[in-house]
């Protein structure tokens, strides 16, 4: 039995609360059970130097906690006057999610940026985090198509991730922060829809698995992602 009472292959309690912020071209507070994450997305007309002339876009993410959305307080990172490579390392991962599913071509020469704060924290917030930024992008770029500041849609499908791992000797999906602090393995999936796989995490913790592990917690993780997809295109209908 699961601390939390779930099925093997069941999700947490999942939704995608849109237009959460006053400003932002796109924003959403998105919650994978316990753990709640806000997603926004700013539209720049401008993108880096390396692309200047060539008439493309391009999409980046920043990702940052709040001191207390953990069981303890953390400080500021940006007290400390630098990231944590943990930090730059979800933020990098953020952006490849997105930038898989965008055409850079049809955006023009803009930039769109994706800030993801945690503000609670129960295991998934990397996941928890491209999952809503894809829901912000989303609602970014349909301002872009309703302004006709862009005459063709650049996102070509639907991206989402979801942690599965080993936990007590069985594949289980979506692991909660109990379940992620004592699993023998644990992996992040990030699945395009259509059944592509942008990037996958996997890690050894307790124990080495085989090869049919890790293809049930993939079994698992398109479970997962089968039912994001859903609450996401909901989410922007």
């Amino acid at each position: 039995m699961r601390p939390s009472g779930r099925a093997p292959d069941e999700m947490r309690a999942l939704s995608f609360e849109t237009h959460y912020t006053k400003h932002a071209e796109g924003s959403v507070l998105v919650s994978f059970g316990d753990t709640k994450v806000i997603c926004t997305a700013s539209i720049e007309e401008r993108v880096p130097p390396f692309l200047r002339g060539k008439g493309e876009g391009w999409v980046t993410a920043e990702y940052s906690m709040l001191p207390r959305a953990t069981h303890t307080r953390g400080s500021r990172e940006a007290a400390k006057g630098k990231q944590s490579g943990r930090t730059q390392e979800i933020q990098r991962l953020i952006g490849r999610s997105l930038r898989s599913v965008t055409d850079f071509r049809k955006l023009g020469e803009r930039q769109i940026v994706l800030d993801c704060d945690v503000i609670q924290a129960d295991g998934g917030t990397r996941t928890a985090a491209i999952s809503g930024s894809w829901v912000a992008l989303r609602l970014a770029v349909q301002k872009l198509l309703d302004a006709k500041a862009i005459t063709e849609d650049p996102l070509t499908r639907k991206v989402a991730a979801v942690s599965c791992g080993i936990y007590i000797g069985t594949p289980v999906l979506d692991l909660d922060y109990i379940e992620d602090s004592s699993a023998d393995a644990d992996a992040n999936f990030v699945l395009i829809e259509g059944g592509h796989i942008a990037e996958v995490q996997a890690t050894a913790e307790g124990a080495t698995y085989d090869e049919e592990a890790l293809l049930r917690l993939l079994r698992l993780a398109r479970i997962g992602c089968d039912g994001i997809f859903a609450a996401q295109a909901k989410a922007v209908s």
